[in-house]
């Protein structure tokens, strides 16, 4: 017989899914209980045959429910977890919308691009800031973080300075809305500098912003991108030199990355700086190999989000989430399944 302490039901109270199971193990309950009150009949009064054919159809009907429940909650596959960066498809739709629609179609998270309809920018009060952070802290929806277009290769060092700046700004305003980090991006590596001086100075720029971020409780997110530095070696270059332990790669799913040696060379290469964040394109467009690069997150237990950075027009945006939602589901299935 298992025996349940008072810790082990203060931890399942606060799993994922906790509703569910709790709903499944009742149905258990009823049901192990009602086939022993039966016994228990059967012996004392011969229970008729019409009472047992009722409370067998009972157990079938909480059965079924028990594995519709099941099904829903999919805990299996809580790992990786889908949400929305706001560039293209969530960029029009002011925060209260853009939170709706993602819960109705099953994108947990957001990934909030700076500049778009959202509103969420550094021109906010305090008043307004908290006000973000109780819409997102009302819903299931969870507020990832800023998609900011910061990056810090320019050898012009007043605009490299401006840009380490903003950063500072961003992660105070990420900290406010209750974000945990903050996405930046190497662009370049200037032809007219030397390649290591750049890679250099972006470690560096890194190494600054995340110190700062530290105290602030948020990550540095580095997305892979940009003229050069969305090569992977040129990324792996980088962190080699990044020595603050909340910066971290944001995968980008580039074409480069099916460059020689290969995805999942490519992909072993860098992974030891994953964060939290992966930034897909629509899953159903392009030839890049998503089943592979899940696989591959799979087998390192990755616990993450999953955010799809759209780059087509769809006419009906929900359908086309909720078709994007159903595609990842499949594909997150099958990863188990291996």
């Amino acid at each position: 017989m298992i025996h349940f302490t008072h810790f082990t039901i203060f931890v399942l109270l606060n799993l994922p899914y906790v509703k569910n199971i709790i709903i499944i193990y009742n149905l258990n309950v009823h049901i192990i209980l009602m086939f022993m009150h039966f016994k228990t009949e059967k012996m004392k009064n011969n229970l008729s045959r019409r009472i047992f054919i009722k409370r067998s159809i009972t157990a079938g009907i909480g059965l079924a429910a028990m594995k519709h429940l099941t099904a829903f909650s999919n805990p299996v596959n809580s790992g990786m977890r889908l949400g929305l960066v706001t560039y293209l498809w969530g960029q029009d739709w002011d925060l209260p919308t853009l939170i709706a629609n993602c819960e109705k179609t099953g994108f947990m998270g957001v990934e909030l691009r700076t500049r778009h309809a959202h509103g969420v920018e550094t021109n906010l009060n305090s008043s307004q800031r908290a006000e973000v952070k109780k819409r997102f802290a009302d819903s299931p929806v969870t507020c990832i973080g800023y998609g900011s277009n910061f990056e810090y290769h320019s050898p012009d060092n007043a605009i490299l300075r401006e840009n380490i700046a903003q950063t500072k700004e961003y992660i105070k305003l990420c900290k406010d809305i209750g974000a945990t980090g903050i996405k930046v991006k190497p662009n370049d590596i200037p032809s007219e500098v030397p390649k290591k001086k750049t890679i250099t100075q972006i470690a560096s720029s890194l190494n600054e912003v995340g110190r700062y971020a530290q105290d602030y409780g948020m990550l540095v997110r580095v997305e892979v991108h940009g003229n050069h530095t969305q090569e992977l070696p040129n990324m792996k270059a980088i962190f080699d030199e990044v020595s603050e332990p909340n910066v971290k790669i944001c995968w980008n799913c580039n074409d480069q990355d099916l460059l020689p040696p290969g995805l999942e060379e490519n992909f072993n290469m860098v992974k030891k700086w994953f964060g939290d964040t992966v930034h897909i394109r629509e899953l159903n467009d392009g030839n890049y190999p998503y089943q592979q690069l899940f696989n591959l997150f799979s087998g390192i237990n990755y616990n993450g989000w999953i955010l799809l950075e759209a780059r087509t027009d769809p006419a009906d945006k929900i359908a086309a989430m909720a078709e994007q939602a159903e595609l990842f589901n499949k594909m997150t299935d099958n990863t188990f399944k291996l």
